[in-house]
C-alpha cells in the first residue's frame, strides 16, 4: 500500500499512519512542521513501515501544492490512497468581525483542501485508480451559530466531494468523505469533554474501514450520522433560536 499523507501529524493521521504502518506501507507525508515530520517518519519505520518520505509545507499556500504533489508521485510512483486531513479550527467570533480572518479560515478548511484534490485526481487520472479520502466534519451539514465559518467550508469541500465522485466514476477512482464528530485531539484540547466524544485512534480505524469497503460518506462515528439527520430536521423557525 502507498500512501499520500497531507496534515500528517494531526492526531487522527498519526493513528492512521501507525495502522498501516503495521501492514508494511509506503507513505509520503505532508505537514508544516519539518521536526514534527521527521519524527513520525522515524516512528512509522519503526512500526514497521516500508519506505518513508516528507516535505514541509504551509497547506494554505495552494500555489505549492502543484510541486508537492509532483514530488509525492515520484516517491511513490503509485498511490494507492491519499488522505486529506489537515485544517483549523477557527474562532467565530474573530471571523465575524474580521472578513480577512474569515476568508484565511475558509482556505485552510475549504479551498486549499480543493486545490490538493485537483493535483491529486491528476496522479489518479494518469494511474487509472486510486481512493481519496478527504476528512470533512458533521459541522458542514448545517450552519450552527458557534461555528458557521468552519461549517461553510466543510460544507464547501463536502459538496464538492459529491460531484467529483460521480465524474472519477469512469477512472476506477473511488471518493470518500470522512465526516467526524467531536474529537480529543490537541486542536480541541480548551474544550469540556463528554460522552460523545471519540479518540483519534477509534476515527482512524473508522477511516481506515471505510476505505476499504469503499464507502461514499462515512459518519464517525456512526452515530453522528442519526444526530445529524435530527439535527437537520430542526425546522428553521425554531433552529435559528438555537445555539448549539
Amino acid at each position: 500500500m502507498k500512501i499520500l499523507l497531507i496534515g500528517a501529524t494531526s492526531a487522527i493521521a498519526k493513528a492512521f499512519a501507525r495502522s498501516y504502518a503495521e501492514k508494511s506501507a509506503h507513505f509520503y507525508l505532508l505537514a508544516r512542521n519539518q521536526n514534527q515530520l521527521k519524527e513520525l517518519a522515524n516512528d512509522l519505520k519503526i512500526r514497521g513501515a516500508s519506505s518513508t518520505s516528507y516535505s514541509a509545507i504551509d497547506l494554505a499556500h495552494t500555489k505549492t501544492h502543484s510541486a508537492a504533489m509532483r514530488n509525492a508521485g515520484e516517491f511513490l510512483v503509485n498511490v494507492d490512497v491519499a488522505l486529506i486531513c489537515h485544517g483549523s479550527l477557527p474562532n467565530q467570533e474573530n471571523c465575524e468581525r474580521d472578513y480577512n480572518m474569515a476568508e484565511q479560515e475558509i482556505t485552510v478548511n475549504g479551498l486549499s483542501t480543493i486545490s490538493l484534490c485537483t493535483e491529486i485526481v491528476k496522479i489518479f487520472k494518469n494511474q487509472n485508480s486510486g481512493t481519496l479520502a478527504v476528512i470533512t466534519s458533521v459541522a458542514g451539514d448545517r450552519g450552527r451559530q458557534p461555528n458557521f465559518i468552519y461549517g461553510a467550508a466543510k460544507s464547501l469541500v463536502s459538496t464538492y466531494l459529491q460531484g467529483l465522485r460521480g465524474k472519477l466514476l469512469p477512472y476506477n477512482i473511488h471518493v470518500v468523505d470522512i465526516k467526524p464528530g467531536l474529537v480529543d485531539s490537541p486542536m480541541t484540547a480548551e474544550f469540556q469533554k463528554g460522552p460523545l466524544w471519540s479518540t483519534p485512534e477509534l476515527v482512524a480505524d473508522k477511516i481506515i474501514d471505510s476505505i476499504e469497503k469503499k464507502k461514499h460518506t462515512a459518519y464517525v462515528p456512526g452515530y453522528w450520522r442519526l444526530i445529524m439527520v435530527i439535527v437537520c430536521l430542526i425546522p428553521e423557525f425554531i433552529f435559528k433560536r438555537l445555539k448549539i
